[in-house]
């Protein structure tokens, strides 16, 4: 099953986003669920969210990666959605 990960930062996190960047990516790489990922940009360019689209068994087991996140546990995310997500093209 896939679930898109979508989240906002919240305001003037850009630092705590930074620091905890290369906890963050080591996640996506030991916990092998991550079919693709990227952070939304703002008007200059700058972090200021993700989409990650996981590959996982259920919506629970999205919620409980979701709530391991580094950036989660940093106290990164103003906002966190999970959704059901189809593919179709890529």
């Amino acid at each position: 099953m896939r679930i898109a990960v979508i989240t906002k930062d919240k305001p003037d996190a850009l630092q705590t986003r930074l620091d905890n960047r290369d906890a963050h990516l080591a996640y996506i790489a030991d916990t092998g669920v991550v079919e693709m990922a990227g952070p939304f940009l703002d008007a200059d360019g700058q972090m200021c969210g993700s989409l990650i689209v996981l590959d996982v068994v259920d919506m629970a087991a999205a919620q409980q990666w979701a709530d391991n996140d580094p950036y989660a546990k940093a106290g990164l995310f103003e906002d966190v959605k999970l959704q059901a997500w189809k593919k179709v093209i890529g």
